[in-house]
């Protein structure tokens, strides 16, 4: 398994460790990277979301999602953040 890059050069997919990388008011570390792997000629491509141990060590998660899944959470995680914003009661 490789990814894109690491974290002290620009990945394959042209970004920088900083443009894949957000680091929470609690101090975890979320990552997102291109993963490849399986046989050359027929590769799988996957986005990784690692959300990394918070300060106090606290073990983090990660999953590997398909374009399509990864488009999904991204739908939701921007409907989420736009209703956070507006005031009223939450869901």
């Amino acid at each position: 398994m490789t990814t894109a890059g690491n974290d002290r050069h620009v990945g394959l997919d042209g970004t920088s460790a900083d443009e894949r990388r957000l680091v929470t008011r609690c101090g975890r570390r979320i990552e997102v990277r291109r993963l490849r792997f399986g046989r050359p000629d027929r590769p799988v491509s996957r986005i990784a979301l690692d959300v990394g141990q918070d300060r106090g060590g606290v073990p983090g998660v990660w999953a590997a999602l398909t374009p399509e899944e990864a488009r999904g959470l991204a739908r939701l995680l921007l409907a989420q953040a736009d209703a956070t914003e507006q005031p009223g009661p939450s869901s």
